[in-house]
């Protein structure tokens, strides 16, 4: 065991020397890899991040109900107050047009547009938070369905509506990166297999002294294997400093764009165990790449 691990750190370490005797091909190799395994990491933490920003939001599952305009305040109070009754119902809050109007000419910056209204254009609204037990998406549609049968209620609107529409886009996004990472992989191992087919072109005669000796397919094919290994490994590093970059660019305007809605939500990169992955994907794709195109062609240099 310990002359087999020996002679597989001196095939890595050699097949490190040859690739740093070729700098410019070599990096050249591991930039495109990079870039192709680059491009599903960045999709990824797109996803991820737009998940973490709207996780706590997928919890709020009030229901937003408006009152007709004539309804009075009393009659608003009233409403909240059977609506209160219901035992899948955990709390009702009334917003008097009043109160509303308030709130939308402090936050909407267009105070001296509201003052020139002659009435307030806005309903009283209640905020109806159901029971812990009943916040499934039939009890919610039950929910809202019985509230617009009452009659001062004019129209209702589920909060989470527009959160459920969200979350299906980012699962059809979500299949969409699987079948770019899919084509992706193919491409990078395309790279690799044919940039392990030019080496053996290249150390044809070597190979075929080799084979003359008595080296099998197996032995001569170790180090193109390692080749790929360190393609992949060094492809892999590219895509972390990629998307480590692409993370501190857009970090500081996403981080502004959501201070202007009134969230403290920060642009997140790739976690340790993402990290992982991508390096483990570039050395497996790597050595499947090296491996298909070393076996294939190895197989037809046989000495004369």
């Amino acid at each position: 065991m310990s002359a087999w691990l020996t002679r597989h750190a001196q095939t890595s370490i050699g097949s490190l020397g040859r690739l740093s005797q070729q700098k410019f091909a070599t990096l050249l190799t591991v930039f495109v890899i990079g870039i192709a395994l680059a491009l599903p990491a960045c999709l990824h933490l797109l996803i991820s991040n737009a998940q973490m920003a709207t996780g706590s939001w997928n919890n709020a599952v009030d229901l937003t109900v408006f009152l007709k305009r004539p309804t009075s305040a009393e009659e608003a109070t009233r409403t909240a107050t059977r609506i209160q009754q219901r035992r899948d119902v955990s709390n009702v809050e009334v917003i008097t047009s009043d109160n509303a109007l308030k709130e939308f000419r402090r936050d909407s910056g267009f105070g001296s547009a509201i003052d020139a209204l002659n009435e307030n254009p806005l309903p009283h609204t209640l905020v109806v938070t159901p029971a812990a037990e009943f916040t499934t998406a039939a009890h919610l549609d039950s929910l809202a369905a019985d509230l617009r049968e009452l009659p001062s209620v004019e129209i209702v609107q589920l909060d989470t509506a527009w959160v459920n529409r969200l979350n299906a886009i980012l699962d059809t996004v979500r299949r969409g990166l699987v079948v770019a990472a899919a084509l992706l992989a193919i491409g990078v191992m395309v790279i690799v297999g044919n940039t392990i087919r030019l080496d053996i072109q290249n150390r044809r005669a070597e190979i075929e002294v080799t084979k003359l000796v008595g080296g099998s397919d197996a032995f001569v094919r170790r180090p193109f294997l390692y080749n790929g290994i360190w393609y992949g490994l060094g492809g892999g590093l590219i895509a972390w400093l990629i998307t480590l970059a692409v993370t501190g660019i857009l970090r500081e305007p996403i981080g502004r764009l959501a201070g202007l809605y009134g969230s403290a939500f920060e642009l997140g990169g790739l976690d340790p165990k993402s990290t992982l992955i991508l390096l483990g994907a570039g050395i497996v794709l790597g050595w499947l790449g090296s491996y298909l195109a070393a076996s294939r062609h190895l197989r037809a240099i046989e000495p004369t």
